[in-house]
């Protein structure tokens, strides 16, 4: 169930991110990754309580993912160990108009036992479930819907549209469970062509999304040219972004805005602040190497200047 309204959660600044843990494989270079993992690390070292919850093998990857949520002082409640499933791994090629992500199939996160999934939200009784589509390829697909079925929280969608892992029926199911969804300007116009969306205007088409799924709000980020949001009362807010003088990775920005997003839904941040933290934090990321930066002092003029 999903709590209407953008007030913050009364109890907790708890999340649980469900879904995919992997190492991206590139040719220089292996590391953690994942969406839920980026938005897990993110809100823990700004002062949220994440919970991760994923499924890991039992090999080295899966070792350093668990080493990684300890030195990071993550809740590991939420992770699981596969003792037949690989860690899940993708395969990153740089290309000129960005990275370019292969992503393997069967891997240990796709299989989170439906169970565990649902005794760990009662435990945790998180504010906020992040979720995104990748992981609902495979049986966690089940574990998702135990997971919603046992709590009462906001739910935060993350679209992910990775071919050739893209659904229609589950993308129906998954913006139904949403109180708020977020994707990129790409992502809306092929989700108008998928779900049939009437609307001549992105603004129009996201302004369909809203009515037809019941959703709060939905987000949409474009890059360098900032993000905008429409509510279901059809009041837009916008901010106009900035240009980048020092990309250098583009890999995670997406889940760094969702992360300060939901952190400013949980703390009752304005809506213009929401977004303009958001675009701000996602711009930083750019402009360093990697989904999450390797050391806490990236966090500390925001944290600084977010206290203010």
């Amino acid at each position: 169930m999903h709590r209407p309204g953008d007030a913050p959660h009364p109890h907790a600044q708890s999340v649980v991110a469900f879904g995919e843990a992997l190492v991206d494989q590139s040719r220089d270079r292996t590391v953690l990754g994942g969406a839920p993992f980026n938005v897990a690390c993110h809100l823990g070292a700004l002062g949220a309580h994440p919970v991760l919850m994923t499924r890991a093998g039992k090999d080295a990857p899966g070792e350093q993912l668990q080493q990684a949520m300890r030195e990071r002082g993550l809740d590991r409640r939420g992770l699981q160990r596969d003792p037949a499933r690989p860690t899940g791994r993708v395969k990153v090629t740089e290309t000129a108009a960005g990275p370019v992500f292969d992503i393997l199939s069967d891997q240990a996160y796709d299989h989170i036992h439906a169970g565990l999934a649902r005794m760990v939200g009662l435990l945790v009784h998180p504010a906020m479930v992040y979720f995104g589509t990748l992981a609902q390829r495979g049986e966690s697909r089940r574990a998702l819907r135990e997971l919603l079925g046992a709590v009462d929280s906001r739910v935060f969608l993350d679209l992910n549209l990775t071919d050739p892992w893209v659904d229609a029926d589950t993308l129906r199911w998954s913006l139904r469970q949403a109180s708020v969804a977020k994707l990129n300007e790409a992502e809306l116009t092929r989700l108008g062509h998928l779900l049939a969306l009437d609307g001549a205007t992105p603004e129009a088409r996201a302004g369909v999304l809203v009515s037809d799924f019941g959703l709060e709000r939905v987000v949409v980020t474009r890059g360098a040219a900032g993000a905008w949001t429409l509510d279901a009362a059809g009041r837009i807010e916008s901010v106009p972004g900035q240009a980048l003088p020092n990309l250098v990775d583009r890999t995670g920005a997406g889940d760094g805005f969702a992360a300060i997003f939901i952190l400013g839904t949980l703390r009752g941040w304005p809506l213009a602040d929401r977004l303009t933290r958001a675009d701000a934090f996602a711009r930083a990321l750019c402009q360093i190497r990697g989904a999450v930066p390797a050391a806490q002092d990236f966090y500390t003029p925001f944290i600084r200047d977010w206290q203010r």
